[in-house]
């Protein structure tokens, strides 16, 4: 029976017209399947699906999303990533993503150091510098939004530069992120970047590609970050998540949403947090 697929031209070119066919025809699409964004359950035959083919450095695992969760994309992402996540989906019983046996040319990842949610960005963080990532709901306009706080470990200076420094913020206003003197409205999306949520589990913040082609990572966990289930929640609803940056010192590890909001909102007050709306992608 046909299937009420989405697959976009850039899914279309990796995987090919002929195997887009085979999945538009029901030949090697699933009925029902497990959403790997928002983890509930869907139907291909009775509502509009979406294709999400993920790539790792050596193989590419094709996967279904409600298309209202999200769009038919190509996300790339790290072979340890990609195996983890094809193993988190199949221990809680869904649909298992089909793996694409041809190889994929792939772009070269930068490597990343990290802990718990620390992670070095490329062009951007000194090699002594790492970023903390913390996620939490915030209220704005009598609304919960999900929201990923991010605060390097040392000032960070502008790559090719000496100096004490520290131009964190003028970086990111550079590329797109806007200065908060408070936290009244929600910020203006800032396309071309990206939060992956895969397999219900926080992966990496996506940048444009400076060179063209895929988005790369921006931040990517070492190894994927556990959201709340009130988190995910609020994701899928929006279909964006909230980030704000602000220089060390600024925000310092909060053991509670309160806790984090009273920073963010005296960071704002003293002129030291940017932030912007990046639309949500994943498994």
């Amino acid at each position: 029976m046909p299937r009420m697929l989405d697959v976009s031209d850039e899914v279309r070119a990796e995987i090919g017209d002929e195997e887009a066919a085979r999945l538009l025809a029901g030949e090697s699409a699933p009925g029902s399947y497990d959403c790997t964004s928002c983890r509930t359950q869907g139907d291909s035959e009775q509502e509009r699906t979406s294709t999400v083919l993920f790539i790792g450095d050596e193989t590419a695992v094709l996967a279904f999303a409600h298309a209202t969760c999200l769009p038919s994309q190509v996300v790339q992402v790290t072979e340890e990533q990609l195996q983890g996540a094809v193993r988190s989906i199949g221990a809680v019983g869904g649909e298992t993503p089909q793996q694409v046996q041809q190889p994929v040319p792939q772009q070269v990842q930068q490597p990343y150091q990290s802990q718990q949610q620390a992670q070095q960005p490329p062009n951007l963080m000194p090699e002594q510098a790492v970023l903390g990532v913390t996620s939490g709901l915030v209220l704005i306009q009598n609304e919960l939004h999900p929201a990923l706080v991010v605060e390097p470990t040392a000032p960070v200076a502008r790559p090719g530069t000496l100096g004490s420094g520290d131009d964190f913020l003028p970086l990111l206003i550079e590329q797109g992120f806007m200065p908060m003197t408070e936290l009244a409205a929600v910020p203006p999306v800032l396309h071309g970047w990206s939060v992956l949520l895969a397999a219900g589990q926080l992966h990496a913040v996506l940048q444009p590609n400076p060179n063209g082609g895929r988005p790369v990572a921006w931040w990517q966990a070492h190894q994927p970050l556990q959201v709340t289930d009130g988190w995910r929640a609020a994701a899928n609803k929006h279909q964006q998540v909230l980030m704000f940056a602000a220089p060390v010192g600024s925000i310092g590890r909060q053991p509670r949403e309160d806790l984090m909001r009273d920073a963010l909102d005296k960071a704002a007050a003293n002129g030291k947090l940017v932030s912007a709306a990046l639309p949500l992608a994943g498994i």
